[in-house]
């Protein structure tokens, strides 16, 4: 399904469902290099081809200056346009096989998100933070600008006249602001952060986890079409639920008034 030691990335599957995957640079704040992001990249996809027994991830930190401070401009000072160019379409392909990955991923961020740090906040289905975090676009500052969803997943969230605002400027936004944007569903503390994640990725894992894909689809591809496609897309991913085992086990578990053992079929 996926490698299991990466250079740059540590996974933990604290239980059965569950996986945390932590980035794993502490020295560079957690800074995004080529290497990591052909290790994401090689993690999500593996996922998305067999997420296995996996139905619910959370992506956090070691503990560093950072959750993750963007890209890593010392491995990308002196690059040539052509270097650059394809360091970046490992970036790319990695940040939208996030936003696409089929298993639902929580960010549990314990430190600082700038610039592609908080795209990959953003490419998650939701984020949980602590209080001390701050995030920020700061592509703009150094000649560049978002080119990892953040100009179209930052004005989904906050919306476009704050998104221009904070994109904009360049200017870092506190926890408490991005959970009253829309950034993070939770401000939590440190010492309850990963307790937090770690329980609504367990609530998620005890749910019926094609039924939790088939609506992580519904609502992600529905939000790009107008309503009544959407609707329509709606009803699609929900009668491929029908004919499921999981689908019946559910049904006569709460008739027998017993917890359902789904088995994702």
């Amino acid at each position: 399904m996926y490698a299991s030691v990466f250079s740059t990335l540590r996974l933990d599957k604290p239980e059965p469902h569950v996986l945390v995957v932590s980035l794993n640079r502490p020295e560079v704040a957690n800074a995004l290099n080529t290497q990591m992001g052909q290790e994401l990249r090689e993690l999500w996809l593996g996922l998305t081809r067999d997420p296995g027994e996996t139905r619910a991830v959370v992506l956090t930190a070691v503990p560093a200056k950072a959750f993750c401070a963007g890209g890593d401009l010392k491995e990308r000072n002196g690059m040539t346009v052509e270097a650059w160019q394809r360091q970046h379409e490992i970036f790319e392909e990695m940040y939208w096989t996030l936003m696409e990955l089929p298993v639902p991923v929580l960010a549990a961020v314990n430190g600082h998100a700038y610039a592609g740090g908080l795209e990959m906040v953003l490419a998650c289905d939701f984020a949980y933070a602590v209080p001390e975090a701050r995030f920020a676009l700061t592509e703009v500052s150094i000649g560049i600008m978002p080119g990892a969803g953040g100009t179209q997943n930052l004005p989904r969230a906050v919306g476009e006249r704050r998104a221009k605002e904070i994109i904009l400027s360049a200017r870092p936004f506190t926890a408490q602001e991005a959970h009253e944007w829309g950034v993070l569903n939770r401000v939590v503390d440190a010492d309850s952060l990963m307790e937090q994640a770690l329980d609504t990725a367990r609530a998620i894992a005890a749910n019926a986890p094609l039924s939790v894909r088939q609506a992580k689809k519904s609502v992600h591809y529905g939000l790009q079409m107008d309503l009544r496609t959407g609707l329509r897309y709606e009803i699609e991913a929900y009668n491929r639920m029908v004919p499921t085992a999981d689908r019946q086990e559910g049904i006569r578990a709460f008739n027998e008034k017993r917890k359902p053992q789904f088995r994702g079929k």
